[in-house]
C-alpha cells in the first residue's frame, strides 16, 4: 500500500496537519504557502513569502466580529486545508461558503494545516465578519455563533457536503487560531487482519493484513514520550528552527471496528469471552462443511454451512494512535505511526526505536504511514483569557 494519497502526489505544496511552532514570535515553519499579491515594490518581485501571506490575510476589518469557528471534513475530498492554486482546499471551500453567507470576501486562518488525505473531527480556524446593510450602515449588531454556524453549514451542504462547522464562538479582536492554541491531538487508525478493507472504511484507515503485537507498540511509544530532539521522525522539507518537541502523550488502544453492530446473542458472547474484539470465523474444511473437492460433505455440519455465518464479514482488529502535544514537526506523526506499525508486525524491536530516536537524522524512520488514516481529533484553547 503507498503512503500518498494521488491528490497530494499532483499538489506542488506538501503541509502536514502537524505544525512547528504556534507563537507569534517565531518564524512560520512550515512550507511556504502559493505566492499571493502584495503591495509594488516587494524585494521578492511582488510575491509573499508564506509568513507574509498570512499576516495580511489577518489584518483585521476594525467593524467586524471575530469568530473562532470548528470544523470536521473528509481529508480525502481535498488537496489539503491551505489554498492552492487550481485545487479544491478547505479553505477556499469554507471561504466560499461565507462569501456567500455574508456578500463579501473574506480569510480563513486555520489553527493546523493538513495534507490533502488527512481529516479533521475539529480544526479550528478564526474569521472576520461584518455585518452591513446598505439601509442602515454601522448600526447592525454581530451575528449571533448559532446563526453564523446554520448560515455557513446552509451553503456547505449545497456544495460536496464533505466538510462541516461544529461549532462557532465570538473571541477578542487579537485571538489567533494557530497563536493561542496550547495543544493538538490526533488519532491514527489502523486495521489489521488479512482480510480485505470494508468499502465502508475505504481512504479512512491504514489496513495491515498482519497481526500487530500491541504490547510491544506500547513499549515503543513510552520510549518516544517525553522531550527529545525528533530530527528522525521530522520530513526531509520541514523548516522548523529546532528538532526539539515535548510529546506529551503517545498511545495505541484495540477499539471496536467502525462498522460494527452487535446483536444481542454477540454482545452476550462478548460478555461471556471477556469482550473479545475480534470476531473470526474458522477459514478450514470443519468450518466450511466443504470437503477438498469443495463439495459439501455429509458427516460435517457447521453453522457456516447451516447458513448462521453465511455472508458474515470477519472483524480486523482496529487499533487507534493517539499522539498529544502542543506543536509536531511536519510528518512527525506519520513516522511515528509508521515506526509503531514496524514494531507491531516485529519487523523492528524496542531497542531499534531507541536507536532510530537517538540517531536523530531524517532518514532514520523506516516508514511514513500513509495520510487517509490521520485525523485531527481536538485544538485545545483557553478561551477565558
Amino acid at each position: 500500500m503507498t503512503d500518498r494519497n494521488p491528490a497530494a502526489a499532483s499538489s506542488k505544496r506538501h503541509c502536514d496537519l502537524s505544525l512547528d511552532d504556534p507563537t507569534p514570535s517565531a518564524k512560520l515553519q512550515r512550507c511556504s504557502e502559493p505566492s499571493e499579491p502584495t503591495p509594488a515594490g516587494k524585494p521578492n518581485g511582488g510575491a509573499a513569502t508564506g509568513e507574509e501571506s498570512e499576516m495580511m490575510a489577518g489584518a483585521r476589518n476594525p467593524r467586524a466580529q471575530r469568530y473562532l469557528v470548528a470544523v470536521e471534513y473528509i481529508g480525502t475530498r481535498f488537496s489539503g486545508s491551505q489554498k492552492q492554486p487550481n485545487q479544491r482546499t478547505v479553505t477556499g471551500v469554507l471561504e466560499e461558503a461565507f462569501h456567500r453567507f455574508i456578500g463579501q470576501p473574506v480569510s480563513i486562518i486555520f489553527s493546523s494545516r493538513t495534507d490533502a488525505g488527512v481529516h479533521a473531527l475539529s480544526n479550528v480556524c478564526h474569521v472576520d465578519v461584518e455585518r452591513i446593510s446598505k439601509r442602515k450602515p454601522g448600526e447592525l449588531t454581530p451575528h449571533e455563533p448559532g446563526v453564523v454556524k446554520r448560515a455557513v453549514n446552509h451553503f456547505l451542504l449545497k456544495s460536496e457536503g464533505d466538510i462541516m462547522v461544529t461549532d462557532v464562538c465570538c473571541v477578542a479582536p487579537d485571538f489567533h487560531a494557530r497563536y493561542k492554541s496550547l495543544e493538538r491531538t490526533y488519532h491514527y487508525r489502523l486495521l489489521a487482519g488479512p482480510e480485505s478493507t470494508s468499502v465502508f472504511e475505504k481512504n479512512s484507515v491504514w489496513h495491515i493484513s498482519e497481526d500487530l503485537d500491541i504490547q510491544s507498540m506500547k513499549k515503543a511509544c513510552s520510549i518516544l514520550v517525553g522531550h527529545h530532539d525528533f530530527s528522525s521522525f521530522r520530513a526531509a522539507g520541514c523548516q522548523a528552527n529546532s528538532p526539539v518537541r515535548t510529546l506529551d502523550e503517545l498511545s495505541v488502544t484495540e477499539v471496536f471496528p467502525f462498522m460494527f453492530f452487535p446483536s444481542s446473542v454477540e454482545r452476550s458472547e462478548l460478555e461471556l469471552s471477556n469482550v473479545s474484539l475480534v470476531y473470526s470465523r474458522k477459514p478450514d474444511m470443519e468450518s466450511s462443511g466443504k470437503g477438498s473437492d469443495g463439495s459439501c460433505t455429509s458427516s460435517v455440519k457447521s453453522d457456516f454451512e447451516n447458513g448462521k455465518d453465511f455472508g458474515k464479514r470477519s472483524r480486523h482488529r482496529c487499533f487507534v494512535v493517539t499522539a498529544r502535544a502542543r506543536s509536531f514537526l511536519y510528518h512527525q506523526v506519520r513516522l511515528m505511526v509508521g515506526l509503531l506499525k514496524s514494531v507491531g508486525t516485529g519487523d523492528l524491536t524496542t531497542a531499534d526505536v531507541e536507536r532510530i530516536l537517538d540517531a536523530k537524522t531524517v532518514t532514520a524512520a523506516p516508514s511514513m504511514a500513509p495520510s487517509c488514516g490521520l485525523y485531527l481529533a481536538n485544538v485545545k484553547y483557553d478561551l477565558n483569557t
